[in-house]
């Protein structure tokens, strides 16, 4: 099976999510070297992963990017990573992959495109108009049979058919139902498209953020234009703006870009409290899956804090890591960066993944569809991060100075014995040091969250801010102990 991300395989747990799909291009490379499990620095990851396991489910990031994601293989197998190395963040062991299929050259959620030299008309994009056009033949053709049976019996005394009062009016919906939070919601939605300098890159989907353009999306879905690309928005009503990256987030998969000339008529999506979402709410999903934009989709609220790590699957790309919100609502490639809303129309997180179990399509191609797993980052958190951007255009993330085993079965996340390139698996004088954690504890829970891996606790670190005192449990020579740690800070991703 494969995760969609959207993301890097992470070891598997037993509440952690599945892995990011693999891109068509990569679904063939994930073979993983042989060698010890990674390491990474909490939160600080490191560079790479050594190799990723066998291939597990991948988060899918929304967009229409190739399916499957590859986990990292740069680094030396079996080399813990620590904090202070530059990798980062740690590929986690299986991971769901982004919902647009990921950044970078890769594809995304949404459909990856290559750069016109001219345009083709082949391909998908040919194919759906094939489509569009046999429905539009078949609706004529319906159309014509239904007037001439209509015409015939015309005079016909048993007939059965009722006709509606012409002037009846416009249907009213309360304000409650799916179409009028979709109709509310989607002026206030965009289709994203990334293009690198190279002329590779892929489509997603964005939400307005306030009135001064500010467009709020998955880093995944942005990465291709962050050096030197061109990135474009377009709304439902076609209009379309040229925009620029003000701020992206590796770690947290999150980014900001703000459109140029922005209209002054913005309408920002009022913004939920995911904190108080409950398992079984009804939720809504918007974007542009496999490139069809505006697209809508329901369901509920099917877990929350869910511990995903997800990545675009290529050889250079770092892993992301959350506590996720998780949904039945349809999310597929293109997806990405879209809105999940609540029944009152509210932003309650940003779809960021989905787990899949496709392993190939016509013409040996695999692209991953959504099997009812997808993956949002909760808006609480990703809200911060989003002003945090806007602020400073980088991110900043609560650490606390050890690097632990991306291994699963460890029964929680281990602190390793060494850190990265041989440095200290616990930095002298941090957060963890000052606690009194050593090398070989295994933390067990943070607060009342059970911590059932590495992955796991760095989504969980995640979750909060940087000064914030957590009460971490963990095991040392067979005993249970506890310990109040103060989360120190790392800005960047880098």
């Amino acid at each position: 099976m494969s995760t969609e991300n959207e993301g890097t395989a992470v070891p598997p747990a037993p509440s952690a999510p599945p892995v990011p799909v693999e891109t068509p291009a990569a679904s063939a490379q994930s073979a993983a070297p042989e060698g010890g499990a990674p390491t990474a620095q909490i939160p600080t990851v490191p560079p790479s992963a050594p190799g990723a396991p066998e291939q597990t489910p991948a988060y899918a990031s929304f967009g229409a990017g190739a399916p499957g994601a590859q986990g990292h293989d740069s680094g030396a197998p079996g080399a813990p990573f620590s904090a202070a190395e530059a990798g980062w963040p740690p590929p986690p062991p299986a991971v769901p992959s982004y919902a647009d299929g990921g950044g970078s050259g890769a594809g995304g959620w949404g459909s990856s495109y290559g750069q016109p030299a001219p345009k083709s008309k082949n391909g998908r994009g040919g194919l759906v108009a094939a489509i569009l056009v046999a429905a539009l033949v078949a609706g004529g053709v319906g159309g014509g049979i239904g007037y001439s049976l209509a015409k015939n019996n015309d005079s016909s005394t048993d007939s059965t058919t009722v006709s509606a009062p012409s002037g009846s009016g416009d249907v009213k919906r309360a304000s409650g139902t799916v179409a009028n939070v979709a109709a509310k919601a989607l002026p206030s939605t965009v289709t994203i498209e990334a293009e690198s300098s190279s002329g590779s890159g892929g489509t997603g989907t964005g939400f307005v953020f306030d009135t001064q353009g500010h467009i709020l999306t998955n880093n995944h879905v942005v990465a291709d234009a962050v050096d030197g690309g061109k990135l474009t928005a377009t709304f439902p009503n076609g209009k379309k703006y040229d925009a620029e990256v003000v701020g992206h987030a590796q770690g947290y998969d999150v980014a900001v870009i703000k459109l140029k000339n922005a209209p002054s008529d913005l309408k920002p999506l009022t913004l939920g409290d995911s904190d108080s979402v409950a398992v079984g709410d009804s939720t809504i999903a918007i974007g542009a899956p496999f490139g069809l934009s505006n697209t809508v989709t329901t369901g509920i609220i099917s877990a929350k804090n869910r511990p995903v790590a997800s990545s675009d699957g290529s050889a250079s790309s770092k892993a992301s890591y959350m506590s996720a919100l998780q949904t039945d609502a349809s999310i597929n490639p293109g997806n990405s960066g879209g809105p999940l809303l609540d029944a009152q129309g509210a932003v309650i997180g940003i779809n960021s993944a989905i787990q899949s179990s496709s392993s190939g399509g016509l013409g040996g191609t695999s692209q991953s569809g959504s099997i009812g797993l997808g993956f949002a980052i909760p808006i609480n958190q990703a809200k911060h991060v989003a002003q945090q951007l806007i602020k400073t255009g980088k991110p900043v993330y609560p650490v606390i100075g050890a690097s632990v085993s991306l291994e699963d079965g460890t029964g929680g996340a281990k602190i390793t014995e060494q850190g990265a390139s041989g440095s200290a698996a616990v930095t002298s004088g941090g957060p963890a040091d000052k606690a009194g954690l050593k090398p070989g504890d295994v933390i067990t829970k943070l607060d009342d969250q059970v911590i059932d891996s590495g992955p796991t606790l760095i989504g969980e670190i995640w979750t909060h801010q940087p000064g914030d005192v957590v009460k971490l449990t963990y095991t040392r020579d067979g005993k249970t102990h506890t310990a109040e740690v103060t989360l120190g800070q790392r800005d960047g991703d880098s």
